[in-house]
């Protein structure tokens, strides 16, 4: 695996980034995750031809980590940047603690021969259910059940499995302008919980590319401890 950095990046609180905080960390969930995604993203683009190559997520308003094959660059001025190298040596067996926010999607396909759509993976499995108070009621354990089911696809996928049980947190949609295009619409849950390293190199490959989908927006960053 190439050398990675896990970094994080706090806003300022002097009186010229303070100023601005209205702008930089609105208080609306949807527009603070746009405004952290262009944040964010000026930390790293020092290159005009530049796709995103990291990961990100958001810790607290105005403070956010994330792992990059480049330390982040602050050129404005408006961060506290702390990185450190991440190179973690794993074995098979290993347990870590990890913590993820991710947007889980599965891939259901119309009929033979065609391409498989995206589809979230809570709103995929109340979609048989009739009626709204009937799919409110639902809800709770279908963002449980589905997003169980999904992190243990991804185990057998990118070698690891959980070990006890996991916690499944919450379950939000954010809606993200992108200018005339349609907005950027997912959902976020977030895990946590111990899991077993089967297939050391496997893991470490996914946990540099990320989990799920919506990367750009904060999502896919796993983060492991030692127990």
């Amino acid at each position: 695996m190439s050398a990675l950095w896990l970094s994080r990046m706090t806003l300022k609180q002097d009186a010229p980034v303070a100023a601005l905080a209205r702008l930089l960390v609105p208080d609306a969930a949807d527009a603070r995750a746009a405004a952290a995604h262009r944040l964010v993203w000026s930390l790293f683009a020092d290159d005009p031809m530049r796709t995103r190559d990291f990961l990100w997520r958001e810790e607290a308003p105005g403070r956010f980590l994330a792992l990059s094959p480049r330390p982040p660059h602050d050129a404005t001025g408006l961060f506290k940047v702390e990185s450190k190298a991440f190179e973690p040596a794993l074995s098979v067996g290993d347990r870590l603690g990890f913590a993820l926010r991710a947007n889980p999607v599965i891939s259901r396909s119309a009929g033979p021969g065609q391409r498989g759509k995206r589809h979230d993976v809570v709103m995929d499995a109340l979609h048989g259910i009739p009626g709204s108070e009937q799919r409110a009621g639902a809800r709770p354990e279908a963002i449980v059940a589905a997003g169980q089911a999904w992190l243990s696809r991804q185990g057998a996928s990118h070698g690891f499995e959980l070990h006890g049980q996991v916690a499944v947190d919450g379950y939000d949609r954010r809606q993200i302008a992108r200018g005339d295009a349609r907005p950027a619409m997912f959902g976020v849950v977030d895990f946590g919980g111990v899991l077993k390293v089967q297939d050391p190199p496997r893991f470490l490959v996914a946990v540099a590319s990320g989990f799920g989908r919506a990367r750009a927006f904060g999502c896919g960053l796993m983060l492991i401890r030692r127990i």
